[in-house]
């Protein structure tokens, strides 16, 4: 399989995941590298009407999975921990995580991420380590 081909079935994969059909998220895969887009709309807000914290980790998180699992192609990888720095509130328009791979080891990764608002700023970061789980990418997780 090409690489190519692994990417865009990790990205139909989350796709088919429930928790990102309710928070209408995209991705884009490629090696080491993956972007999360959501747009935040009012359904996604707490009760200050701006992005809850949910929306920011999903994007961030994911788009650190998606770098880490971008690298692994037989098996689906479990986040063992992340860490998340909420910079400063979005309260409309389409926010923008990207995830990369900063190291590998044979038994983790590392991955960060910066999450951006539809203005280019910095709203948010995390980093979290990743380990391969016992899953095999196949269709009947969404990797189709």
């Amino acid at each position: 399989m090409s690489n190519s081909e692994h990417y865009r079935k990790l990205e139909n994969m989350m796709h088919s995941a429930p928790i990102v059909q309710l928070f209408g998220a995209r991705a884009e895969i490629r090696e080491g590298e993956a972007e999360i887009t959501l747009t935040a709309r009012e359904e996604l807000f707490h009760a200050a009407s701006a992005l809850h914290g949910a929306a920011y980790f999903l994007a961030l998180d994911n788009s650190a999975f998606f770098a880490v699992n971008s690298l692994v192609e037989d098996v689906f990888v479990l986040t063992s921990s992340f860490n998340t720095y909420l910079i400063r509130p979005v309260t409309g328009g389409e926010v923008r995580a990207v995830g990369r791979v900063v190291s590998a080891t044979r038994t983790q990764f590392i991955a960060e991420s910066v999450m951006y608002d539809d203005k280019g700023r910095e709203v948010a970061r995390g980093s979290g380590v990743f380990v391969k789980g016992r899953t095999a990418l196949t269709a009947k997780i969404g990797y189709k």
